[in-house]
């Protein structure tokens, strides 16, 4: 996971409109933002975006 997808995520978690395992709306929300790399990264990648809520690592 680069740089980029975690500023995406950390933003995202920051405005407190979604719990952030509802991937769903952290979708829309991405998209909203335009955070086009983190809407491709979560249909890609759902376990490591899972991990990095859990745990804050990669």
């Amino acid at each position: 996971m680069d740089k980029k997808i975690k500023e995406q995520i950390l933003y995202i978690r920051s405005t407190g409109l979604t719990n952030m395992f509802d991937v769903p709306m952290v979708q829309r929300l991405a998209n909203e933002y335009g955070f086009y790399e983190l809407v491709v990264f979560l249909e890609d990648n759902r376990a490591d975006y899972v991990h990095f809520i859990l745990y804050g690592d990669d």
